[in-house]
Formats: C-alpha cells, structure tokens, sequence
C-alpha cells in the first residue's frame, strides 16, 4: 500500500477534473446557444457568491462562484424554471426578444439544452481515442486459457480452449466483454453458452465474488468467473480506427453505468456504494498519485458520468427539460406551466435528497461514523 495522496494534492486533483469538465460542459451550451443567435446574460463556474468575473462586449458576465461544484449559463429570457414567456419577456422590443431563448424554436432549443451533455461525451471520447492510438486496442479472443480451482467456471466444467459465446444471453467478442460483464454481477446466476469443438452447450453458473483491496486500501466486491485468457491480443489502432474504438469504449461505460443503476434501484446493489463529490475527490488524488495515465482516464471517467447523469430525465437536469421539450413536440403546445413547476420542484427535491445520500455514503467511506461511534462508545 502506498501513502494517501494528501489533502493539498485531492483538493488540486478535484479542481482539476471537476473544474474543467464543468466548464466544458457549461461551454456546449454556450456556443450552440450562440450559434443560434441566443445572448447570453452569465455564463458561471461554481455557485453562490461570485469570487471574480469580467463582462465581455457581448454583455456577457464571466464569473467564479465560491462553491465549485457545478455551473451555469443563464441565456436572455431563460427567466424560470418552466421556461414560460413572462410579462418582462413579452414587454422586451421586439429585436432585443428575438435574441432570447424562449423565441427560437423547440429544435434549437433542445439542441442548446443536449450540448452540454454532448460535449462531455466528446471530450471522453478524444480522451479515449488518444489511448487507443497510445496502447492499442486489445482483441484476446474470449477463450478459456485456465480455470481457477474450486471457482464458479470449474464448477460449470469449463475447460481450456472452450469458447465462450455468450453470458446471460449477451454475446461475447473479446475477453474484455466478459470481465466486463462478470464484474458487476457478483453473486448472479448467469446462463454460459459455449463452443466445445464442434459441440454447443450451455451451462448456468454462480457468479463468484471476490473483494479486491487497491494500494491506497480500498476495496471493492466484483464479480469471477474463475477463467484466465488464452494468448493476449493486441491490436495497433490507426487515426481513422481510433475514434471507432473510442465510441464502442464509452458505450461499453454507458452501458454499465445503465446496468448498475438498475441494479441499485432493484435492489441488487446497495445505494451504499454510490458515492458523491467527496468520493470523486478521493479518487482524483489517488488516480493522479498512480501518474497521468490513470488521471487522464478519470477525467474521461467522469465526463461520461455528467453527460450521462445530465442526460436522465429528471426535471432540473438537461435530460428533464428535453423530456418536456419531446412531450411540446408531439403535443404541439407546451406541458402547462403549473405541471412543469410542480415537476421541477419534486426533480429539486429528489437531486438534494440524492445529494445528502451520497454525501452520508461518502462520510462512512472516510470513516466518520465509526470515529464518532468509537467516541460516543
């Protein structure tokens, strides 16, 4: 185990990925926004009271706010939650009012609103291009090579140089697809499909689960099979390959992202294990003590998570204005005012009740709450 990275190096770390991913974010809006002719009336990193800020030609107010965890821009006529013309809008002049959000139309508006979360996913993916380009990518066949005694692929029968072709009913190309797959399904029965030969079988198997302990000590419980891979393979990737690779690479993340918030919501994962801001830290001073390899990748990482959690449909968050823009579309008219209020207020809600569980998950991982029970006892 290695020494944890310190405050002074998370704090820098957190900066360092939340910041301009954060911004990134913010700027998608930003340009489709001006792209479209839309003014825009503040453009914030952080929230709360403004540290630094500058007004451009434009009109356009650049600032800092003192809590960094989030931003925002504030587009000419963007005036409430429901995104409603008000009295003020109405009485504008009419050249000053076609340069507001409300008077572009539905299309534009949307495509301003899903930049955002657009753009971060670019971002992971030149990121993830880049290491495609650096390392390669790996193509080790999803063969048996060896089988862990007394674990869930022995128990099954599986031997070296079975081809396994598919886990629950999910195809497998590579042995990364199975790690993949195995890893979050600790405990899962899976059906295994596999080629023996010439012959087709099948088997249903008990996923094992193990719990892994990182140098900085922690730990996490994953799934095995109990299957090491034949020969690795591992492909060079071109310019023209590597943003292929890059976009199946952040979909494989998108998809298990998916998987694993199912899992949550179900009942199959513990909501103890989701984490928040703090845990985000942590994990950015450790990735960047491993080097700028492992850096890089969070960075990534987390890109794909804001554009991700952003794209969800709940009210407050981009995915939520889209939704009520999807219903306007196929209605014709808007979603009435009072609904679009109510709704917004109770996606306020369940973000804040979000936040304080995952800031009370991220407490327990610091040890808080055994510290004050070892006091209080």
């Amino acid at each position: 185990m290695i020494d944890s990275p310190g405050v002074l190096l998370t704090v820098v770390a957190f900066m360092l990925v939340i910041g301009p991913l954060v911004f990134v974010h913010e700027l998608g809006h930003y340009l489709a926004g001006r792209w479209f002719g839309i003014k825009a009336d503040a453009f914030s990193i952080g929230f709360g009271r403004e540290i630094w800020g500058h007004t451009d030609k434009r009109g356009t107010r650049w600032k800092l706010g003192w809590m960094p965890l989030g931003g925002y821009v504030k587009f000419a006529g963007d005036m409430n939650p429901a995104g409603q013309p008000s009295a003020d809008w109405l009485a504008l002049p009419p050249e000053e009012r076609a340069r507001t959000f409300q008077a572009k139309p539905l299309w534009q508006r949307a495509i301003v609103v899903a930049a955002g979360p657009v753009t971060n996913f670019l971002i992971a993916i030149l990121i993830l291009a880049g290491f495609a380009l650096a390392y390669g990518e790996s193509r080790t066949p999803a063969t048996v090579g060896t089988v862990v005694e007394g674990s869930a692929a022995a128990r099954i029968g599986l031997t070296t140089g079975d081809r396994i072709v598919s886990l629950g009913g999910r195809s497998m190309d590579t042995f990364d697809d199975m790690v993949r797959y195995v890893k979050i399904r600790a405990g899962e029965q899976i059906a295994v499909d596999f080629r023996r030969g010439d012959d087709e079988m099948s088997r249903v198997a008990t996923i094992g689960t193990v719990v892994e302990r990182d140098r900085f000590g922690n730990e996490y419980r994953v799934g095995l099979l109990g299957i090491g891979p034949s020969e690795p393979v591992r492909a060079t990737v071109g310019l023209m390959r590597a943003p292929v690779v890059a976009v199946d690479r952040t979909g494989d993340i998108v998809q298990m992202m998916v998987e694993t918030l199912g899992q949550v919501i179900s009942g199959r994962r513990s909501v103890k294990e989701l984490g928040g801001p703090l845990s985000i830290a942590r994990v950015s001073g450790e990735q960047m003590a491993m080097g700028a390899d492992a850096f890089v990748f969070l960075i990534a990482l987390v890109s794909i998570n804001l554009g991700f959690i952003n794209l969800l449909p709940v009210p407050v968050l981009d995915g939520g204005h889209l939704m009520f823009y999807a219903i306007e579309a196929v209605r014709r008219r808007p979603v009435e005012p009072e609904v679009q209020e109510w709704a917004f207020r109770g996606g306020l809600a369940a973000i804040l009740a979000l936040m304080l569980l995952v800031t009370f998950n991220d407490l327990g991982a610091f040890g808080l709450w055994k510290n004050l029970a070892g006091l209080i006892g």
